[in-house]
């Protein structure tokens, strides 16, 4: 891709907050405010931008060796001077890690942000100490890793670990409880208003109004939306608080991977257990026990509408079995009308009359592709794979009879015989004629192994560890390792790890971080501490990135360009002024025990300790003037321009440094 040049770089960002600008103008007139920090808000921002965010320059490296304009600072916050290349590291330190272009804490940063979500307060000393090289050893190997505290956190979500029967009794659909109580669509809702004021009743006021406002936001949630809601304050609080950062990354990677739309059908009862028994113990593995395990999962064959395919000869013997049983006792089991009670087998109550509507006839259950295809296109071996629509027509043949028995009661993975397709199939010019649900088992596997697969793995991995666009040679090298150990996660994700192109100048902060990222970042940087989840968990959604809520199955894309736009920067940047700020429902921000004492009374000194706790005082130093540029802004001093300082509003400085464009990346 051709590079764009820094200077055209700041003119797109110039048009782009002008754009901004002239959609919000009207609020500013009426003298609304974009919440916390009012109307010098989006001024502060068009400076910021201005002065060297590199968020909308897709293709252009963030910290590109040599380039004064782009460098990063060093410790004291100067512009780096010396050549990268020559920067030497401890060998305690950095071990086996071929890390020759990024300083120790920039490694460390960059460690942290691809392999986890971003460091907390603490954390990169923390890591200094015990040495990078031992550190990423343990997030290779989670299972090493107490997280005891996490645990206990998610005890507060009880349908986490709940079957999906018990689920599916518990919050049942409104359609179930309106038959089975015989009750109007009316009554259904005033039943569901009363248990909300139940449960809004119940909850113990604090005082504290963002904590007091997300328990009555929960609180609310009574229905089937709860198990989502729960699955998702989950996600986020594993990610924001789970010593395991490397599972809990990769946890997100193969759920986007092998995506489920938690509103098809029955998904949502099943989501729970999708992600904890299906996607959870293999975020590590073999690629195909987890292909092998998502193949099974009630989620995912009825997502992707493999528990509705059939052979269609099959079962066309099995509608002339059924008619011939029929047939054998007449009446109502051949069609007719129900016999008198008392007299079966003799007449019937009453018959059709002439001109009578025939039932409806059922549409004839047949072939589903769905999932044959997209196993291929989007699981495996890549939409350039070299399959052919015949090789789709046959997999989803290897696969009928694989079904969902009793989906809304007792949903479980169940084969069925009777419906699948006998005899020979050939996919990709390998032959299945096992029989029965091997059949499916060995096409699966044949996939997971196949050199195409490696390669489309390798890439997924690379474009989300390393680069939108990730290196051919090294996604080369991930391929001939997913080959050799066929097809062992772990094994990959090391090689990646420990190669150069990982660790290189290019790739520091050369990612977007997605709304989900942010998120997760954003709240571990400033040690937030949620007790209700549901608030933060939204922003996600108001950022564009809901979560479990993505229709299509390839999943949330992991390119800058998807989640660089007018409305998402401006909801990034207002969500890390309302966090900062503490004022975002249901978390508490403490930023006098971060930044000091001093930091309440100087300015000066709240954005230097904001600079060195957030970014690690890895700045460009462009971005470090504007941020400067704005100390004497009125709501930054809580103070008109004649009046003396009282109190320095650490959240609005905290805020506009992580709306930073070397925050927004990683």
């Amino acid at each position: 891709m051709k590079r764009l040049q820094p200077s055209f770089v700041l003119y797109l960002m110039a048009c782009h907050f002008f754009e901004v600008f002239q959609m919000n103008k009207m609020t500013f007139r009426m003298g609304k405010r974009l919440d916390p920090s009012g109307a010098g808000f989006l001024a502060a921002m068009l400076s910021l931008a201005l002065a060297g965010a590199a968020i909308l320059a897709v293709g252009v490296p963030y910290a590109a060796a040599g380039n004064s304009e782009t460098s990063m600072a060093n410790t004291s916050g100067a512009v780096a001077k010396e050549d990268s290349a020559s920067t030497k590291l401890d060998k305690k330190f950095k071990g086996k890690l071929p890390i020759t272009e990024l300083t120790e804490d920039e490694a460390i940063m960059h460690a942290m942000n691809r392999l986890g979500y971003g460091p907390g307060p603490g954390d990169v000393e923390r890591i200094r100490k015990m040495g990078l090289e031992k550190w990423i050893d343990q997030q290779l190997h989670p299972d090493s890793i107490d997280d005891s505290a996490l645990e206990q956190r998610l005890q507060r979500y009880p349908t986490l670990n709940m079957s999906a029967k018990a689920l599916i009794e518990e919050y049942p659909q409104a359609g179930q409880v309106i038959k089975k109580e015989g009750i109007t669509k009316e009554e259904y809702e005033q039943q569901m208003k009363e248990k909300q004021r139940n449960a809004e009743s119940q909850v113990i006021v604090t005082g504290n109004e963002n904590l007091d406002k997300a328990q009555q936001q929960l609180a609310k949630l009574q229905g089937p939306g709860r198990i989502v809601a729960e699955l998702s304050m989950a996600k986020v609080d594993r990610a924001v608080y789970s010593n395991r950062q490397l599972q809990a990354v990769m946890e997100d990677f193969w759920f986007n991977h092998f995506n489920v739309f938690a509103n098809k059908a029955e998904d949502k009862w099943l989501l729970p257990s999708y992600v904890r028994d299906t996607i959870r113990p293999r975020t590590m593995g073999k690629f195909e026990d987890l292909l092998l395990a998502t193949a099974k999962s009630p989620a995912m064959l009825i997502y992707l509408d493999n528990s509705q395919s059939a052979d269609p000869n099959a079962v066309r013997q099995m509608e002339a079995e059924k008619a011939m049983r029929r047939a054998r006792y007449g009446g109502t089991f051949a069609g007719g009308m129900a016999p008198t009670p008392g007299t079966f087998p003799g007449p019937v109550t009453s018959a059709p009359g002439p001109g009578a509507a025939a039932p409806a006839k059922k549409p004839e259950r047949g072939l589903n592709e769905n999932y044959g295809r997209e196993v291929m296109e989007l699981h495996t071996v890549g939409v350039d794979g070299g399959y052919t629509q015949q090789d789709v027509i046959q997999m989803a043949e290897c696969l009928t009879g694989w079904t969902v028995r009793e989906p809304r009661k007792d949903p479980e993975f169940f084969f069925d015989d009777h419906i699948h397709a006998q005899g020979r199939k050939v996919v990709m010019g390998r032959t299945f004629s096992y029989g029965g649900e091997k059949d499916g088992e060995e096409a699966l596997k044949m996939l997971a192994n196949h050199p195409n697969t490696a390669k489309f793995i390798s890439t997924e991995l690379a474009r989300h560890f390393v680069s939108d666009n990730p290196p051919p040679a090294l996604v080369e090298r991930m391929s001939v390792q997913y080959s050799v150990t066929q097809g062992d996660i772990r094994s990959v994700l090391k090689t990646m790890i420990y190669s150069p192109e990982f660790w290189s100048k290019e790739t520091y902060r050369a990612k977007v971080k997605t709304p989900y990222e942010l998120v997760a970042s954003t709240a571990r940087a400033l040690n937030a501490e949620v007790t209700i989840t549901l608030p933060i968990a939204q922003w996600v959604g108001r950022m564009g990135e809901p979560l479990f809520l993505c229709q299509p199955p390839n999943g949330y894309s992991d390119k800058a360009e998807t989640w660089v736009n007018t409305g998402a920067l401006l909801n990034r940047l207002n969500f890390a002024l309302s966090l900062a700020g503490d004022k975002v429902a249901g978390a508490t921000v403490d930023l006098k025990s971060m930044l000091g004492d001093a930091a309440l009374r100087d300015p000066n000194a709240a954005l230097s300790q904001s600079i060195d706790a957030f970014l690690g005082d890895q700045i460009a130093e462009q971005t470090r003037a504007t941020l400067t540029a704005r100390l004497n802004d009125p709501q930054i001093l809580r103070a008109s321009l004649d009046d003396p300082v009282k109190q320095v509003n650490e959240g609005l400085i905290a805020g506009l440094v992580l709306g930073a464009p070397e925050f927004q990346r990683r």
